[in-house]
C-alpha cells in the first residue's frame, strides 16, 4: 500500500512543481501503478521528475508517469480533488 501524500510531498519538493496529486491508474498486469499530475512553476521533463522521485522514494512508489497539467481541479475549499485527476487521465489513455 502506497501512501499517496507521501508521493505528493516528494513531488512537491521538486523545484519545477507548483501543485503535484499522485493516483492509481489502472494497469494489466499490476491491477493499479502510481501515476501524478502536476503543475509545472518552471520548465522540467517528466523524466526529470521521476528521476528527483527515485532518489526520495521506493522504487515501487515512483510514479510510472508523470502528466503535466494547467491545473488541477479543487473543492470549494482548495483542495486537490484526487479522484477527479484520476478519471480525467484515465479517460485520456
Amino acid at each position: 500500500k502506497i501512501s499517496p501524500l507521501e508521493v505528493d510531498a516528494v513531488l512537491l519538493k521538486h523545484p519545477a512543481v507548483a501543485e503535484a496529486v499522485c493516483f492509481a491508474f489502472p494497469d494489466q498486469k499490476y491491477g493499479e501503478v502510481v501515476h501524478a499530475a502536476v503543475v509545472l512553476k518552471s520548465t522540467a521533463r517528466p523524466e526529470d521528475i521521476q528521476a528527483f522521485c527515485r532518489e526520495q522514494l521506493a522504487a515501487f512508489k515512483v510514479p510510472e508517469r508523470i502528466h503535466v497539467a494547467d491545473k488541477l481541479p479543487r473543492t470549494a475549499t482548495g483542495k486537490i480533488q484526487r479522484r477527479h485527476v484520476a478519471a480525467a487521465f484515465a479517460e485520456k489513455a
